[in-house]
């Protein structure tokens, strides 16, 4: 295929040979015919015309470069001419930016710099709004972890939550822990479900393994706080266990404002309502890892809080330990609704109450960061506090 058209060129040189000099075609053109014979005409063109323009725009540039560096050339020399700015070789384009100054390198305008892991305590103050989960959230935190590293302020409830408070935001997820100086680091490690070398060797503590010394009594200075990484601890329960009024009811929650003298308490239905008009969540759900064992319903401050069922009132008035203004009322049957947080209370000790009674008004007594709603909880002396949602019907 190759050598058919080599011999035809000398064919054809053959019957030109009576041709002049000026009748014989140019050498550009013979060697155009030959790549054309050989499929390569269209890809030769190509090529030449882009090394004409490389060739072209190089000369331009290389002119105004000459002319913005003052330097000669032959064109009219005026001081009225503005010189015309050099463009950077960065702004051509890529072919011809190459041709000037090989690959081209774009700036980067932001530095990437690796985040590091927080290996030390911070403080964080609560917000309006704010919730265990919304600022454990912030901190990619589990919730408990929040109450873990706050138990001096929030008592191991979410319900002591307050705007203002400064809480210890832990960098890893474990529990906060005083050193009194007389501890023993392996048994407190154990209390935790770890080991003591995870204590020693965290950074945030700022511990020297090398001048540590006995862990059955290491130099640990009293009054250091120290990051437990992973460990966990049973929750404190300040809900006393269930407290004899005479000889009926009992009450799961014990204050100076429980209802006493009550020899009978009204019998409910054995089934419950909404105790507000909104039957939506705001705040905390029943989340008993941390301790809340109860819903949040969403309301406006005065907005009415209702019986979810019958029965007596047994607790009336304020409580400390987050609540605030709390009514309990006790259902004759085992079953015990707690009503938190109320701006007013409506009933009083001893009171028979209807189901759907108003018994108070929305608020946010007790100190609550997330603004008014109602603290519900339904306790049942066999089962314990239960999800409410689970025994209210379907919204």
């Amino acid at each position: 295929m190759d050598n058919k058209p080599l011999q035809e060129f000398p064919q054809q040189n053959e019957e030109k040979q009576g041709e002049t000099s000026e009748q014989r075609p140019s050498l550009v053109t013979r060697w155009m015919e030959r790549l054309a014979h050989l499929g390569l005409g269209e890809v030769t063109l190509r090529i030449g015309t882009n090394v004409l323009a490389v060739l072209l725009v190089v000369t331009v540039v290389w002119l105004l470069q000459r002319a913005n560096l003052g330097g000669t050339s032959n064109l009219p020399a005026t001081s009225n001419l503005t010189p015309l700015p050099t463009l950077p070789v960065s702004q051509l384009p890529v072919e011809i930016a190459f041709a000037l100054d090989g690959i081209p390198r774009q700036a980067e305008l932001h530095t990437t710099i690796p985040s590091r892991p927080r290996m030390d305590v911070v403080k964080y103050t609560v917000q309006q709004g704010d919730s265990i989960f919304v600022i454990a959230d912030k901190y990619g935190l589990k919730p408990t972890t929040i109450l873990f590293g706050n138990y001096e302020t929030l008592k191991d409830s979410p319900d002591y939550l307050k705007t203002g408070q400064e809480l210890n935001i832990l960098p890893v997820d474990g529990t906060y822990y005083e050193w009194q100086g007389v501890e023993n680091l392996t048994k407190v490690a154990e209390v935790f479900g770890v080991d003591a070398e995870s204590i020693v060797n965290f950074p945030g503590n700022h511990l020297d393994p090398d001048t540590i010394g006995d862990l059955s009594h290491p130099n640990i200075v009293a009054g250091a706080w120290l990051i437990v990484p992973g460990g966990r601890r049973e929750f404190t329960s300040w809900t006393a266990p269930a407290q004899l009024v005479q000889s009926n009811p009992s009450v799961h929650v014990w204050g100076e404002n429980v209802c006493g003298g009550i020899s009978y308490v009204q019998k409910g239905y054995g089934s419950f309502i909404y105790p507000t008009t909104e039957h939506w969540l705001s705040g905390t759900p029943y989340r008993p890892d941390i301790r809340h064992f109860a819903v949040d319903f969403a309301g406006a401050q005065g907005n009415g809080v209702f019986a979810a069922d019958a029965g007596t009132v047994v607790y009336s008035g304020w409580i400390n330990g987050g609540y605030g203004n709390l009514v309990i009322i006790d259902h004759g049957n085992g079953w015990q609704s707690l009503y938190a947080h109320l701006s007013s209370i409506n009933v009083s000790c001893a009171q028979n109450v209807g189901q759907g009674d108003l018994i108070g008004l929305i608020g946010m007594t007790g100190g609550t960061s997330t603004g008014p709603h109602l603290h519900f909880e339904l306790f049942n002396t066999t089962l314990g506090k239960v999800n409410p949602l689970d025994y209210l019907p379907a919204p």
